[in-house]
């Protein structure tokens, strides 16, 4: 009998940690998978660095720059929702190893573990 476990995690690394927990150590697993907002990335990248703002002079026939301004960049430019790193997996496996795919994911952090009953 084929199986399909699903489960959630707060970011992509600890669902990628948990899912090669799994296929190391757990027959039985034929497909393991996660989707997450990939747009979630870009305010991970901009924590931490600066903004650049460019200031020109008046408008003449040479463009050239007269100041650089630069300030902390801020998550908060990419809404709550666009930030969230939720991340989801799927697993798709025989019936025998369900308990112990539900242990390793619990143990990783996982919540709301959809399985079907043993």
């Amino acid at each position: 009998m084929v199986t399909r476990i699903t489960a959630e995690f707060e970011s992509p690394e600890s669902a990628e940690l948990a899912l090669k927990r799994i296929r190391e150590n757990i027959r039985g697993v034929y497909s393991t998978s996660y989707v997450y907002n990939k747009q979630s990335d870009k305010a991970e990248r901009i924590r931490g660095k600066d903004i650049y703002t460019i200031m020109p002079t008046a408008a003449v026939t040479q463009n050239y720059l007269t100041a650089v301004m630069d300030s902390p960049a801020s998550v908060d430019s990419i809404p709550e929702p666009s930030r969230s790193r939720k991340t989801t997996v799927f697993i798709v496996c025989d019936g025998s190893g369900t308990s112990d795919i539900s242990s390793v994911l619990s143990n990783s952090g996982a919540v709301n573990i959809d399985s079907p009953a043993i």
